[in-house]
C-alpha cells in the first residue's frame, strides 16, 4: 500500500508545533517589551518642535529660573507655558534677526500661540497638580529629569502608575529641602535616611495609605 506521508512529515510536525509554541511563549515578552520602548512611551525622543528650543542653553547655561517661563508651577496644577511675548522679552533684542526665531516673531506679530508638541501628558483618568508636588518637598528633575542638561527636550519617564506609587509609598526618599526644589542635578545626600523622614514631618505629607488611595489621583 503506497505510503501516505514522506518519511520526515513525523518530524515536521514536531517542528512545526514546536515553533509555534515558542512563538506562543513569546508574545508576552515581545508585548512587554514593545509597550515599555521609547517608540510607545516616547521617552529619549525629542519631537520636532516649531522652534528648537534650548533648555540647556537657557535654564543651563544662562541660568534663567523655571519659573520665568512656567510661571504657575507652584500655585496651579499646570505649570503653565510661556506666551509668546515672553519669549520676545530678550528676543526684541537678542538674535532678533535669527532664522531660526522667524516663526516665534510671526506668532508675535500675528497674536497666535506657538503650537509646541506637548511631551508630558497623562490620561484623562489622573488627577496631578504640579504645586502640591513642588511646595510639598518633590523637584522637578524627580519627574522630567535634568532639563538643564537636554539640548532638545524630550520626555524622561514614562509615568506609568508604578512609578508615582513608589513615591507616594515611600515619600521619604524623594523629597528634598525646597532650596532644592529647582536643582536639576540633585540627588538623595547619604543622610537621606534619617533626613527624609524629617522633611516628610516638615512638609506635613501623609504617607502610606492615604497617598495611596485611589481618590488621590482618581477623581
Amino acid at each position: 500500500m503506497r505510503q501516505l506521508f514522506a518519511p520526515g512529515a513525523d518530524a515536521l510536525l514536531r517542528l512545526a508545533l514546536l515553533t509555534g509554541a515558542a512563538c506562543l511563549a513569546a508574545l508576552p515578552v515581545v508585548g512587554a517589551g514593545l509597550v515599555r520602548s521609547s517608540y510607545v512611551t516616547g521617552v529619549g525622543v525629542a519631537p520636532a518642535q516649531p522652534v528648537p528650543f534650548s533648555h540647556k542653553h537657557h535654564a543651563g547655561e544662562l541660568k534663567i529660573d523655571c519659573r520665568y517661563c512656567h510661571t504657575t508651577v507652584e500655585t496651579q496644577a499646570t505649570a503653565g507655558i510661556p506666551p509668546t511675548h515672553t519669549c520676545m522679552t530678550c528676543h526684541k533684542q537678542i538674535w532678533s534677526g535669527s532664522d531660526m526665531l522667524e516663526p516665534v516673531r510671526a506668532s508675535y506679530a500675528k497674536d497666535q500661540p506657538l503650537l509646541w508638541t506637548r511631551l508630558n501628558k497623562l490620561p484623562g483618568y489622573v488627577y496631578y497638580n504640579h504645586s502640591v508636588h513642588v511646595t510639598n518637598g518633590i523637584g522637578c528633575s524627580t519627574c522630567h529629569g535634568s532639563v538643564t542638561d537636554m539640548q532638545l527636550t524630550y520626555r524622561a519617564n514614562a509615568f506609568e502608575m508604578s512609578f508615582c506609587l513608589d513615591c507616594h509609598r515611600n515619600p521619604e526618599k524623594y523629597v528634598r529641602p525646597k532650596d532644592q526644589i529647582l536643582n536639576m542635578t540633585w540627588s538623595p545626600p547619604a543622610n537621606q535616611a534619617t533626613l527624609g523622614p524629617e522633611l516628610v514631618r516638615q512638609y506635613h505629607i501623609r504617607g502610606g495609605e492615604r497617598l495611596t488611595e485611589c481618590g488621590i489621583c482618581h477623581r
